[in-house]
């Protein structure tokens, strides 16, 4: 026998006592969906009640309705063709995006850290940068594993 085939039974024997597994334990979550009343309980009789009563519930009936009319089906229709028109303007607004670039990556690069140098930041903002930085660097500092102890 070569190596491959001796595992085969091993795996079709795992593969059996792991169904098995799954069957009991399927089987052992059986009992949770039709719990009973222990009759020796005293308060066996309420809860039995309780139980009884609220079998049924709860049922449409019990639901509020709607405030709002239910639309006509016409309106609906107006609705879905507004929509499928949205849609349509969408998808041709998207098909005459240029999606890729045919130019240099580097000078489009240039260009656009260009363009974020050119914006003026607010001093507030610079301000919480700072504060996000030193707060970074004070939690890498907590960070660090102190020096190992000497076993000597």
């Amino acid at each position: 026998m070569t190596a491959p085939d001796m595992n085969a039974p091993i795996r079709k024997f795992a593969a059996v006592l792991t169904a098995a597994a799954a069957t009991a334990g399927l089987t052992a979550c059986v009992g949770a969906f039709n719990p009973e009343t222990d009759p020796t309980s005293p308060v066996a009789p309420r809860v039995q009640a309780l139980v009884d009563a609220n079998r049924d519930y709860p049922r449409w009936a019990d639901f509020p309705r709607s405030l709002e009319p239910e639309p006509a089906p016409a309106a609906i229709a107006e609705r879905v063709a507004a929509l499928e028109t949205t849609g349509g303007d969408l998808a041709e607004a998207a098909a005459r995006i240029e999606w890729l670039s045919a130019g240099d990556a580097v000078a489009f690069a240039e260009s656009v850290r260009d363009r974020v140098a050119a914006v003026q930041v607010a001093p507030v903002t610079q301000e919480t940068a700072a504060e996000i930085e030193a707060f970074a660097r004070q939690a890498r500092e907590r960070g660090r594993a102190p020096p190992p102890v000497d076993r000597r």
